[in-house]
């Protein structure tokens, strides 16, 4: 069968009647998410124990190829904080070098799924599982910034929470408290910032009984509309610098950000590297393909504007991830933070992630040594803040799990567990073959043989639901109910209600047909849909019923 190729990334449609209003928009929320880019994109990286620079160029090379080739309208791709704990487990595994061989390799398999049109393939991972393993990632982002967020004085933090756990506890004694009022006052003040102006909100409220009419001035207004990020990151630095307070800075830890452009360089490539990276490579892909594409969905429930192709942003998404290795990058996918920051400051094209990713570029030729003085502490802050918006704490209240099945709360649970103390290979892993078990054995339970009458010399069943592999054994009855039936029987299954069969299903009426024969009885099938019946005349079984059903004496 041909492949069925396509290549077109939604920026070609965009440009059709693009004109200048829509341009000034696009341009006004490229900046502004580029500007929200900038802290997130270093703290991002740090926090995957790489240099923030790594952070920053995956941001502006990711994010420009995500937005020009990808096949969302407005939605911003860079690195994710989904994304912390795996780099950071692989780096401490296998080192950056084959960090940047697994992240190509990854890009690779993910623009084979686009090319293929598997997209929609992901899809298929139960909400259960998406919901246990991102509150997993979220608990280790957490655990994983408090270091930092502490000012303790710690080398290498290791991968595992309980190793992280001990190493915190070992090191309490070097606890910084300037750096912890910086973490916790950024913390803090990204909570209360966007209720500060807002009338509805109780600290609305009392700012306007404070201030009266101060609040309804258009720069107070201007200046409740700049993104809480951006306002701790230079406030706190501001205040950190002027008070010259004892405090780790990246400066300090990284000898600051390089002002220019990134070498391109080729890490070192061989086919046994390639074949240890195998789990470090899906890992990487199967969780960037989720990650874009559920933020994909939500943009195109948030904008409003023409519905993602779900093939085409795998396929962008694997060229970015291609690429960005050779320039010193990491993992990259979509963001919802940034995306509906994006659609909130008015994106309607593509070309708004065009813009986020060159305005972060001239941020940083242009300010990069003013990096150097911003402290650790608040950049944990910063990651703390998106850890608990990125979970969904919500679903693990004792009132929403008494509204889940059973089966949900395994998945969800197991999911969390596993991505808490092991890692999200296995978290993964694990859920999908415990939903397909589970959704096996539902199946099965849907599917039934049920006695219609039984006046000799006919006995009569009828059939209902898939019968497939896990269902086969539900046969069984029937099977000994003949063997106990007077010679001579005729079994007639009526099949009208049987929607699907499979091979093992097949292999189950084939037994039956022969313990039939075996007991000079005849085995009809009645009614038949058309995919059960296809599979029956495909396999040669219509045949041999058709074979059968001469009487014994005249064979």
């Amino acid at each position: 069968m041909a492949l069925n190729f396509s290549f077109r990334p939604r920026l070609l449609d965009a440009l059709h009647g693009y004109d200048r209003a829509r341009f000034l928009k696009d341009l006004g929320a490229g900046a502004t998410v580029g500007i929200v880019a900038l802290p997130l994109a270093m703290a991002f990286a740090i926090a995957s124990g790489l240099t923030p620079q790594a952070g920053i160029w995956t941001a502006i090379i990711a994010g420009f190829l995500i937005a020009a080739l990808g096949g969302s309208a407005v939605q911003i791709g860079g690195p994710a904080g989904a994304f912390i704990v795996i780099v950071y487990g692989i780096v401490e595994r296998y080192g950056v070098a084959n960090l940047l061989i697994a992240t190509a390799c990854a890009g690779v398999v993910l623009f084979l799924l686009g090319l293929f049109r598997l997209g929609t393939l992901v899809r298929y991972v139960p909400v259960s599982i998406v919901v246990g393993f991102t509150n997993g990632i979220a608990t280790l982002i957490l655990l994983s910034q408090l270091r930092d967020l502490l000012g303790l004085s710690v080398e290498k933090m290791p991968a595992d929470m309980f190793s992280q756990m001990a190493t915190l506890w070992e090191h309490r004694g070097t606890f910084n408290p300037y750096a912890f009022a910086l973490g916790a006052t950024c913390v803090a003040g990204l909570f209360i910032w966007p209720l500060l102006l807002h009338d509805k909100s109780r600290f609305g409220y009392a700012v306007h009984l404070m201030f009266g009419r101060v609040t309804e001035l258009r720069p107070v207004k201007m200046a409740s509309r700049v993104p809480g990020p951006i306002v701790a990151l230079v406030s706190l630095t501001a205040l950190a610098w002027a008070l010259k307070l004892p405090v780790e800075t990246i400066g300090t830890r990284f000898g600051g950000i390089p002002q220019g452009l990134p070498a391109f360089a080729l890490p070192e490539f061989s086919w046994e590297t390639v074949k240890q990276l195998v789990s470090p490579t899906l890992t990487i892909a199967i969780l960037g393909a989720i990650e874009s594409l559920l933020c994909a969905r939500v943009s195109d429930q948030v904008s409003g504007l023409a519905r993602h192709d779900p093939n085409q942003e795998l396929m962008a998404q694997g060229m970015a991830n291609l690429v960005v290795p050779f320039f010193g990058g990491m993992p990259a996918t979509g963001t919802i933070a940034r995306t509906v920051t994006n659609i909130r400051a008015g994106a309607t094209s593509p070309v708004a992630g065009i813009v986020h990713a060159l305005t972060l570029m001239v941020v940083v030729l242009l300010a990069a040594p003013l990096a150097r003085l911003v402290p650790l502490s608040v950049l944990a802050g910063i990651l703390i803040f998106v850890a608990w918006n990125m979970g969904e704490w919500r679903e693990f209240a004792p009132y929403m799990l008494l509204r889940f099945s059973n089966h949900y709360r395994l998945l969800m649970l197991g999911t969390f567990f596993l991505t808490v103390v092991f890692d999200l290979t296995v978290a993964v892993q694990a859920g999908i073959v415990l939903a397909c078990v589970l959704f096996i054995r539902r199946m099965n339970t849907l599917f039934r043989v049920e006695l219609v009458s039984l006046e000799p010399p006919v006995l009569t069943y009828r059939l209902y639901g898939a019968f497939f592999f896990g269902a086969a054994n539900k046969l069984d009855a029937a099977i000994q109910a003949v063997e106990r039936a007077p010679r001579g029987m005729t079994v007639v299954l009526d099949a009208m209600h049987m929607i699907q069969l499979d091979t093992t299903g097949l292999d189950a009426l084939r037994q039956l047909h022969k313990t039939v024969l075996a007991r000079d009885g005849q085995l009809r099938l009645q009614a038949l849909q058309p995919q059960p019946a296809g599979l029956i005349e495909r396999s040669g079984f219509a045949a041999e019923l058709a074979g059968s059903a001469t009487p014994p004496g005249h064979r």
